[in-house]
């Protein structure tokens, strides 16, 4: 099962372009990924830069329109995650209780839909995506 584990730090909505955490921040999660990387369950991990240097699309009456960040009406914003495969949600909630964050962090555990996961006439809709999904793979190596 493959779970994705998103970091949401509060106030990171309204953080200035080029915002960084501390060295020992920075330290204390390359621990934490460094575990997640040796107990062999770690497929993916990024931080995101804040929504100030980003965009939104929206699709309102079906026509895309761009906003550029910050997001005003954000409550919430992803600062970063983690593409993990575990054995079931309480492992990724395990793994999640470990992770250095401070007090103004949260992580949000979300199980990744699988291709199989779907009834039979949806993955008819999607017949490349099996495909898809292996040229992915060789792409990152994984």
């Amino acid at each position: 099962m493959r779970f994705m584990m998103l970091m949401i730090p509060k106030g990171y909505e309204s953080a200035k372009p080029g915002t960084m955490p501390s060295p020992e921040a920075v330290a204390a999660m390359m621990k934490y990924n460094e575990s997640l990387q040796k107990a062999g369950v770690l497929l993916a991990l990024d931080g995101l830069q804040p929504p100030s240097m980003g965009a939104r699309v929206t699709f309102a009456g079906g026509k895309p329109k761009v906003t550029d960040g910050p997001f005003a009406e954000a409550k919430e914003v992803l600062g970063g995650y983690w593409m993990i495969q575990v054995k079931s949600k309480e492992e990724a909630i395990e793994w999640a209780t470990r992770c250095p964050a401070s007090e103004n962090e949260i992580i949000e555990v979300r199980q990744v839909h699988e291709f199989t996961d779907f009834p039979a006439e949806v993955q008819k809709a999607a017949p490349g995506e099996p495909a898809m999904r292996e040229q992915l793979k060789q792409r990152s190596g994984a």
